[in-house]
């Protein structure tokens, strides 16, 4: 079963890797400047490109983090003390909706760098 598991693992991994590394070629005629235009363009588009990816990953990653040790936290409780098992899921739903409002503002950031940069006028004039 694990042998299953680690090829279909594998995979989808190598396909997601695929993915994710061809797709900047995709993209990537959009952002070469034609004629006279200066690179800075395509420097501060790759920075906000960056910029975004960074903090929705940070974000998921922290939101991860939180949403688990809630989890954790609320079965650690509930296996010592079933008696109270509906206030301790109503605590932790409440703690996994405030670990996802750091994903949700992550994802907000990210928004904001690549499609209403406040920066934009100040580089690119």
């Amino acid at each position: 079963m694990s042998h299953k598991f680690g090829k279909t693992f594998l995979t989808v991994f190598t396909s997601a890797a695929a993915l994710l590394l061809t797709s900047q070629f995709a993209f990537a005629a959009d952002a070469i400047p034609v004629g006279g235009e200066s690179y800075i363009k395509v420097i501060f588009a790759v920075g906000a490109m960056i910029g975004a990816g960074l903090a929705i990953g940070l974000g998921a990653i922290g939101a991860g983090a939180g949403i688990g040790n809630a989890a954790n936290g609320a079965c650690q409780a509930v296996g010592r003390n079933p008696g109270v098992q509906g206030k301790i899921m109503m605590v932790m739903l409440v703690g996994m909706a405030m670990a996802e409002s750091i994903a949700i503002y992550a994802l907000v950031i990210a928004l904001i760098l690549l499609y209403a940069n406040p920066f934009k006028a100040f580089f690119l004039g």
